[in-house]
């Protein structure tokens, strides 16, 4: 029966240990998909585009791989006007809202006021690249101001003299750039792009109260930890077809618990969005409306876990049966991370025994996935990092980032080498004929002294040359004429834009083959197109940048490409995954492997903020750190309340011990860890028997006996020392 606007807010709970996209796709077809026109109606609005992604496969796995019309997924934290259906008001009525402005303008035009301001107080100027990650940082905070509907007037509140004197520095820049950053931007024409969201969402906001859709709107998975997000849940849960559901809302935590969670606790930000949308948790009714279900023993161990440090005296009190709560946890502690890679890739590679069984490893260490990842292909399996690789390690982004090293460094042998023998040189012949002049090249020039630094110590070493074997004079003289452009312009003071289209132009032309263009093999991909992006991006930006010096330039390109992430398109394996905690928390698989397991990795240590210490934020109105830490920990709980979970961790990352998370020591106090770790001998041992041989050969050390007459007579001391060394 339709609700009037405003009053019974209608909140469901999908439970932590079911599979939240899963159980979302089985209760919307329930209610709604006796008719397939009637479910294309239906408004689904999900945190990310990933989950949007995840629901839609969740959807494909219901109707047993037949067709099926879906609802109107989309991700409400991309809020376009595109994105949205907006219904039969429109939304920019009194708007007037410009476009947002890009990305890389802004931190370039952050860059430049930074760059002022330690010129004007007379401190050292940090480089280019410094200053690009100081102005990434202050983009943040500025998204985090407008995110939280703060006003930069509040600084005046903030007591400068409480703080030390660096503190009260950065305060008064901030003042500055406060008073002085809407005229800078207003002169771009561009406004910022979480403003306009604000706008768009409050717009949206506006629309729906006072015209709600006849349509149903399910706004699931968010937990409202942005200001404008919960604004919206709360309108859209009040709304007469409008649903809200929550991912692992705790209704079984005792009321002392409850009113004691802090900010750091998994339940916090939800315990908050209950507060703004005005409901409590026992008018919260689960989506799969059954009711009187007794509380699920793996739920129950990991509230225990979770629980306020105030009320923790309770633990002494617990009766259960440890053998039923524990069922389908297990721990695997190694030595180290090679050998937790290792065994990870074992377990998922035994899933694959079992038909139709499918296997996930969850973790925030992207080092230790692809670890992982490497592991697997010894048994030639392919397998993606969902969470996605940084441009700077890709095949295309360790070109680009080659061939400016090579001209900065001068063509030193190891960067001129490390460039010419990457997989896409090309030098506009076969590749196999260049692979073979750069052999030649290496052998007969480079096996002496070092070569004089810039094109005319390479040009020196072949006037020298004494074995001109397959052109390689001609092969270099190519090469050359195609390198000089960028390489003059790094030799002077040329501005970013005219070295970066310099640079590419080079690297498109070294990447060309006899039968195809260089920029045909580079810009293909999802890393080739991700750099393409990247490239055109800053070629937007590049007129905004006045401070710069040429030598800066390759730390620079470096910086910007190792803060763009490249994600595969389309999963390598159908049924093994590499999740980051984002992924996992609305999805489980058969196996579950909850890896990296020690603190500073998960929970990850909170970020230091350059532009504000904790009091700061605090004074000012800024969520607080430790709240990333706490929707860390709802991630955990979520992912670790699979049916079937293993647990890992390494003793010692890099030859230095680790220190378990905090979450397995409140588990182990709970039940001790005897009662549930796997014995790590095991799959340390079948590790260890993967690359063992099954004969050991036993080498005898050398022993030369040359003839009596060949012998030398007479050797000098450090010949004697050499003998010893090596006979």
């Amino acid at each position: 029966m339709p609700r009037r606007l405003g009053k019974n807010p209608e909140i469901y709970n999908i439970l932590a240990h079911h599979s939240f996209v899963d159980e979302l796709a089985s209760g919307i077809m329930a209610r709604f998909g006796g008719d397939p026109l009637s479910l294309s109606k239906v408004l689904v609005l999900l945190p990310n585009r990933r989950a949007v992604r995840s629901l839609r496969e969740a959807f494909l796995r219901l109707s047993d791989g037949k067709s099926i019309i879906l609802p109107n997924i989309q991700p409400i934290g991309d809020v376009d006007e595109d994105d949205l259906v907006m219904g039969s008001i429109s939304l920019y009525d009194d708007l007037s809202l410009k476009p947002a402005i890009p990305g890389r303008i802004r931190q370039i035009l952050l860059m430049e006021i930074i760059h002022s301001w330690y010129k004007k107080s007379g401190e050292d100027i940090p480089q280019s690249a410094a200053r690009a990650v100081l102005a990434e940082a202050l983009g943040h905070f500025l998204d985090q101001v407008h995110t939280e509907e703060i006003d930069f007037n509040d600084l005046k509140d903030i007591v400068p003299l409480e703080y030390a004197i660096h503190w009260q520095k950065t305060l008064e820049f901030l003042e500055i750039l406060s008073k002085n950053w809407p005229s800078i931007l207003a002169s771009t024409g561009y406004m910022d792009a979480t403003k306009r969201r604000n706008k768009l969402l409050g717009a949206l906001r506006e629309s729906w109260l006072q015209n709600p859709p006849e349509h149903p709107i399910i706004a699931a998975g968010s937990t409202g930890s942005l200001k404008t997000t919960s604004a919206l849940l709360a309108v859209i849960a009040r709304l007469p077809k409008g649903m809200v559901i929550l991912p692992g809302l705790d209704t079984y935590l005792d009321n002392e618990s409850w009113n004691k969670i802090e900010v750091s606790h998994p339940q916090a930000t939800m315990k908050k969005l209950l507060g703004v949308i005005g409901s409590n948790r026992d008018e919260v009714v689960r989506w799969d409306e059954k009711k009187n279900q007794p509380d699920d023993p793996k739920t129950k161990l990991f509230r225990e876990i979770m629980r306020p440090a105030q009320t923790t005296d309770r633990w002494q009190g617990l009766a259960w049966d440890k053998k039923k709560v524990l069922s389908g946890i297990d721990q695997i502690v190694t030595p180290g991370v090679r050998e937790e890679a290792g065994i990870i890739a074992m377990m998922m590679r035994e899933q694959l025994n079992f038909p139709g069984k499918t296997a996930a490893l969850v973790t925030p260490d992207r080092m230790l996935a692809r670890r992982v990842a490497g592991e697997l292909s010894r048994w030639k399996i392919s397998i993606d990092d969902s969470a996605g690789t940084p441009l700077f390690n890709t095949a295309v982004g360790v070109y680009l980032r080659l061939t400016a090293e090579m001209v900065s460094e001068q063509y030193a042998p190891i960067p001129l080498m490390s460039t010419l023998k990457h997989p896409l040189m090309g030098g506009g012949m076969s590749i196999a004929n260049f692979r073979k002049r750069v052999r030649v090249f290496e052998q007969t020039n480079l096996r002496g002294p070092r070569p004089n630094p810039g094109l005319l110590g390479i040009d020196k070493l072949f006037s020298d040359e004494k074995k001109p074997e397959g052109n390689i004079i001609e092969w270099w003289q190519s090469l050359r004429k195609i390198i000089e452009p960028f390489d003059k312009l790094m030799q002077e003071e040329a501005n970013f834009g005219k070295l970066l289209v310099a640079h590419v132009e080079m690297a498109e032309k070294l990447a060309s083959i006899s039968d195809e263009k260089g920029d045909k093999r580079l810009w293909k991909g999802d890393d080739g197109e991700a750099a393409a992006s990247l490239i055109e991006d800053l070629l937007m930006a590049a007129p905004y940048m006045s401070q710069f010096s040429s030598d800066q330039y390759v730390a620079l390109f470096e910086q910007f490409m190792n803060s763009v992430t490249v994600r595969s398109k389309f999963g390598q394996h159908p049924r093994l995954n590499i999740w980051g905690p984002l992924e996992a928390r609305l999805q489980h698989s058969d196996l579950t492997i909850l890896s990296g397991l020690n603190e500073g990795v998960w929970p990850p240590e909170p970020a230091v903020d350059p532009w504000m210490s904790r009091p700061m934020r605090r004074d000012f109105g800024l969520p607080e750190l430790e709240q990333k830490i706490g929707l860390s920990a709802h991630d955990f709980v979520q992912i670790a309340s699979a049916k079937n979970v293993v647990i890992t961790r390494s003793e010692k990352i890099d030859g230095t011990p680790t220190v378990k998370s905090r979450w397995l020591n409140r588990l182990h106090a709970i039940v001790g860890a005897h009662h549930y770790e796997k014995p790590s001998e095991k799959w340390l041992n079948w590790y260890e028997k993967l690359d063992k041989p099954k004969k050991s050969i036993i080498i005898q050390p050398p022993e030369p006996r040359p003839p009596l007459e060949v012998r030398p007579r007479d050797l000098s001391v450090s010949r004697i020392q050499e003998w010893m060394n090596d006979p």
